[in-house]
């Protein structure tokens, strides 16, 4: 599955909160930290930029992936 070209950072954010439970830790800069504690604890900073970079943006959702036992595709379908 491809990679979204013009997905900004804010948009991965309400993604991963509304979907994967994560939540919003704190800022600092451009940077949203977010936090889940389910099934592990994971912490990942998320770039709010628009649009991200694609290496980025695989490697937050690669993080994510393994942090939560889903596949990427499965986190792409929810884009």
């Amino acid at each position: 599955m491809k990679l979204p070209r013009d997905l900004s950072g804010r948009e991965l954010i309400q993604v991963l909160c509304r979907h994967y439970g994560y939540r919003q830790v704190h800022q600092v800069g451009s940077h949203v930290i977010l936090q889940t504690e389910s099934p592990v604890a994971h912490r990942i900073p998320i770039s709010d930029h628009s649009p991200l970079r694609l290496g980025t943006l695989n490697a937050i959702l690669n993080a994510v992936a393994r942090a939560k036992g889903v596949s990427k595709a499965d986190i792409l379908g929810k884009l």
